[in-house]
């Protein structure tokens, strides 16, 4: 690292942050254009001024620096001016947002994370991305309720809880990440979305608060011997229901009220929800308002007729829930720009839905070579796991990789290998790895190597 250092830092200018409106990729790249020309011509005016031998006046500094500004100077705002915090305006650029066309109406669409810009792994609760089917809520808390029930005796003591009975019971606060089954789904054909936000933004990963799910379902008197299955049902339009094994119901699900140290936000399931470590997050049902424990799955319609995987013998995949050992490099990513040749530090997040994140590997030729990156603390089951690898850039075109390695020894795939298996008429469950083109110029290009 600190040899690494003694290169010129690399500087990165971050990609917009609407990557897909024409009006702001213009923006941006007269912006790169000038801060270029700039920078190229007080360099050139520093070269001329030493060759030609003149003394070199003192510098003067930046005013930055040695004008105190208004806020050194003046009366800051008051104390609890806002009763709840807010961004910094020179931060409002970075927003969730919804990929233009990708479904008919807003209300059945998903608002992807700007994974770009954030550090760590904990995903802020405003930016966590969404996936609704009918539209989202803002509940009355006092009027929701969750119901427990089984048929043929499964159940020995069905009961409906108010969220007061809920959060007066033992609770859990646990790291686990979510992502969308379909995450990724754009790339499966081809190349098809600039940026890591479009890419790979429909995971984030939180602090998630709430009572285990076997805890209750002991409370009602679940039979464990003959209960096979439960049914979580939601309580907007869509009755969101899904089917999930007694193993994982009676493991790590929480029946969740808690985000990031708060209640939940209405987008991500206000009052009460569902969190399902490690399996696609449609499991994870919002809103929730029922609990079914049956001996047979329910073959609803978001089970039997979406988020199932077509395989290219013709035959569709059912129940493949569980998301597997995953990688992307956040920094540097499509869209960006290196200004500089010299160190980066290349940035990325790790995450699998069997266990805990062992290594991650990076590849700066298209896979050619692999040298292991750092992983931060920390490393947690089901949850993002952030990683660092040194870089110094020469100028020439890169490929930029990252392979994430698993607790089970699962090894993350390259996409031929996927394809091989899955086909190209897929959606659900891409996890293969992802490629970034470094071109001469800095530039940042989503690419795909097979």
């Amino acid at each position: 690292m600190s040899e690494n250092l003694r290169e010129v830092i690399g500087r990165v200018l971050p990609a917009p942050e609407n990557h897909l409106s024409p009006e702001l990729l213009e923006q941006a790249r007269k912006a790169r254009r000038s801060f270029m020309a700039k920078a190229l011509a007080m360099g050139a005016g520093a070269a001329s001024t030493v060759a030609a031998g003149s003394a070199v006046a003192a510098p003067k500094g930046e005013d930055a620096i040695l004008k105190l500004p208004e806020h050194t100077t003046g009366l800051g705002q008051p104390v609890a001016a806002r009763g709840y915090g807010m961004p910094s305006q020179w931060e409002k650029n970075l927003q969730r947002r919804e990929s233009p066309g990708l479904t008919r109406v807003s209300q059945a669409s998903v608002s992807f994370t700007p994974l770009q810009g954030l550090f760590g792994i904990i995903t802020p609760s405003g930016l966590h991305f969404e996936r609704h089917h009918q539209g989202w809520w803002d509940i009355d808390p006092s009027q929701h309720r969750l119901m427990v029930h089984g048929d043929d005796g499964l159940i020995k003591r069905p009961r409906v809880f108010t969220m007061d009975d809920l959060m007066r019971l033992p609770s859990v606060s646990r790291i686990h990440f979510l992502e969308c089954g379909a995450n990724t789904a754009m790339e499966w054909g081809n190349v098809a979305v600039p940026t890591v936000q479009y890419t790979h933004g429909m995971c984030s990963c939180s602090e998630w608060t709430g009572v285990l799910l076997s805890t209750l379902l002991d409370m009602c008197g679940i039979d464990r011997k003959r209960a096979k299955y439960v049914l979580a049902e939601g309580a907007d339009g869509s009755s969101m229901t899904r089917t999930i094994p007694i193993e994982l119901a009676l493991d790590d699900v929480i029946v969740a009220w808690g985000q990031n140290g708060e209640m939940l936000r209405p987008e991500n399931g206000y009052p009460l929800r569902l969190i399902v470590p490690g399996v696609q997050a449609v499991s994870s049902v919002k809103y929730l308002r029922r609990i079914e424990v049956g001996d047979k799955p329910w073959g609803t319609k978001d089970e039997s007729v979406h988020y199932i995987d077509l395989l290219p013998n013709g035959l569709h995949r059912q129940y493949s829930g569980i998301q597997e050992c995953k990688s992307v490099i956040t920094t540097p990513s499509g869209g960006q720009t290196l200004l500089d040749k010299g160190y980066y530090n290349i940035s990325g997040l790790a995450w699998s839905g069997r266990g805990t994140i062992k290594a991650v590997d990076v590849s700066v030729d298209g896979g050619r070579t692999w040298r292991p990156a750092r992983l931060e603390n920390p490393i947690l089951p089901k949850a993002f796991t952030r990683f660092n690898f040194d870089w110094v850039w020469d100028g020439k075109p890169a490929i930029l990789q990252s392979r994430a390695i698993d607790s089970t020894g699962y090894v993350q795939p390259k996409i031929n290998q996927l394809r091989a298996v899955r086909g190209t008429r897929s959606i659900y469950h891409n996890n293969a790895i992802q490629s970034w083109l470094v071109s001469e110029n800095g530039e940042v290009s989503n690419v795909q190597v097979y």
